[in-house]
């Protein structure tokens, strides 16, 4: 059996936090004297007076001490795409001061605390939003082929370890699922957002020709075997900005409907109902 880490010394920050909205949410974290929190860039929304800003490379966790440590914590946000610097924000007031950050999409906001997850949470590249001071954001090598070129996600996800609170985003809604030893759980490679450390992740071929050819569904499922547990939603950001550009107006500024055969009863036939 694993041996959890022990958290008696905490390295990171314990951050208090509330969540608010239902569809485009934020969450707003409460900080002591001198608490910090870590954000991606564009994340943030609002903050008390008394809250100082400091842009770093890297996390600014402990692993990244050093001239060298740096440099190699941001070229690891590189390799998931992410910016090479991350924002961090610490209270400088004698009182409890607060700060905020915004979901960018309509979805809905996950609190990770990792202490109940062994110290790591593995997630999709753009997933994190915010956490604690402390709280180490790197990355997780797929060493599966498959999983690698057909999984929606490539080689590389994030990896999130530590003892503190972490935040991460689902576009949609958010589905939690926990599975038992064995358990399996087949799910459209793009709606993953994250998994603790005991799931088993693979893909797998989309089983029957019709299915494949017509189903319209992809050739490959993401199989997540536990034990462990599973964060699915329902509106990855990839099919919203393709169901966006499929609407989008074509060149010459018209939309899809426009200058077709059935012209504007076209549009109406379509739901369309503009006048």
């Amino acid at each position: 059996m694993e041996q959890l880490p022990n958290y008696s010394n905490r390295e990171a920050h314990e951050i208090d936090y509330r969540i608010y909205g239902e569809e485009m949410q934020y969450v707003e974290v409460e900080l002591d004297p001198q608490e910090g929190v870590i954000a991606e860039s564009g994340s943030f929304m609002m903050m008390d007076d008394g809250i100082k800003m400091d842009t770093i490379f890297g996390d600014g966790s402990q692993k990244d001490t050093g001239f060298l440590g740096k440099i190699l914590g941001a070229g690891k946000r590189i390799l998931t795409g992410e910016s090479l610097f991350m924002t961090a924000f610490y209270n400088d007031y004698t009182g409890k001061r607060n700060v905020s950050f915004a979901s960018p999409y309509p979805g809905k906001i996950i609190p990770i605390d990792l202490t109940e997850f062994g110290g790591k949470f593995i997630c999709q590249k753009d997933a994190f939003l915010c956490a604690a001071k402390g709280v180490s954001i790197g990355i997780e090598f797929s060493k599966k082929l498959g999983r690698g070129l057909f999984g929606g996600e490539g080689f590389i996800m994030q990896k999130l370890e530590g003892d503190g609170m972490a935040f991460v985003h689902a576009g949609g809604t958010m589905a939690e699922k926990t599975l038992a030893a064995g358990e399996i759980l087949r799910v459209d490679t793009g709606c993953i957002v994250g998994f603790t450390q005991g799931i088993d992740y693979d893909i797998e071929f989309v089983k029957g020709i019709k299915n494949s050819i017509f189903g319209g569904e992809g050739l490959f499922f993401a199989r997540l075997q536990g034990p462990g547990k599973v964060y699915i939603q329902s509106l990855p950001f990839s099919r919203l900005a393709g169901r966006v550009l499929a609407s989008a107006p074509r060149s010459g500024g018209k939309d899809r409907g426009e200058g077709s055969i059935l012209g504007g009863i076209g549009d109406l036939l379509d739901g369309d109902n503009r006048f």
